[in-house]
């Protein structure tokens, strides 16, 4: 396996190293070798974003962007935006100059009934509208769809796929597969998947890194999606937390912010020991 470690460094160290790369035939203005650590410092100091600052202790969100080399004007497709705390990060990031788009489930390749997946394609409907709200930037500067709604106009189309703790998911719903590779066809040549995930130990039990418990061992992952189409660009350890022990009976959902199991010694750890990857489209 490649793996170009960067470690947890500073913001402005992150910001400046990561995104060094040359930009693809001077794309953006050069966006991936440009410091856009002032729009992203306003984006995270956003009134709007006030309830939702807590968590940016924990989840490195000015580190993150820069990592995966995200630039204002660029096309940014999330994945599974839930409950929209990225969103707001993204949509205050990109909403004058760039897109963010929101990606949602194919409704039939989960475990989802009739009623969930219609809630499914209402989420992805309703998208740019919330969006919109959140941040006061124009509905037209976003969008939502399912990936099976995905039509030539926009493959092609997309500098940065993001998918935040949500690999699990797909990986023991047996979706992952399918889901990775609608997220590829999106993507321009060259284009990048910025992955952040609950991360096992190396030597887990592979009944315990299946996706079953929010862990997954990076080996894995960079396996897996390589063998998709996509090539390991770094590996940082920016949302890395030594604290956790990643070993919970119940899985990721002892640790906070959900505390499932109500156990004190684990609320003041922090979030969950997270792999963050960049890939690039082959």
């Amino acid at each position: 396996m490649r793996f170009l470690l960067a470690a947890a460094v500073p913001f402005a160290a992150v910001s400046l190293a990561a995104m060094a790369a040359p930009a693809q035939a001077q794309e953006h203005g050069g966006a991936e070798g440009a410091d856009h650590r002032a729009a992203i410092e306003a984006a995270l100091a956003h009134p709007g974003r006030a309830d939702d600052r807590a968590r940016d202790a924990h989840r490195h969100p000015a580190e993150t962007i820069a990592f995966f080399r995200i630039a204002p004007d660029m096309k940014v497709g999330e994945y599974a935006p839930g409950g929209g705390w990225y969103s707001r990060v993204l949509g205050h990031y990109l909403g004058q100059e760039g897109e963010l788009v929101g990606l949602y489930f194919t409704p039939d390749a989960g475990p989802f009934d009739a009623e969930r997946q219609a809630g499914i394609r209402q989420g992805a409907a309703g998208f740019a509208g919330k969006v919109a709200e959140w941040t006061g930037r124009p509905e037209a500067n976003f969008a939502g769809m399912t990936l099976d709604a995905a039509t030539d106009a926009d493959r092609g189309t997309f500098d940065r796929v993001l998918v935040v703790r949500m690999l699990h998911n797909l990986m023991r719903w047996n979706s992952a597969d399918s889901e990775l590779k609608a997220m590829r066809d999106l993507l321009k040549p060259g284009g990048m998947l910025g992955i952040v995930q609950h991360r096992a130990k190396a030597d887990a039990p592979a009944d315990y890194a299946d996706g079953s418990k929010g862990y997954l061992r990076q080996e894995d992952v960079v396996g897996f999606v390589e063998a998709l189409g996509f090539e390991l660009v770094a590996a940082s350890e920016v949302n890395a937390n030594p604290a956790d022990s990643a070993d919970h009976a119940r899985g990721v959902w002892e640790m906070p912010p959900t505390l499932a199991t109500e156990r004190a010694e684990l609320e003041g750890l922090g979030e969950s020991d997270r792999m963050t990857l960049l890939f690039r489209k082959r």
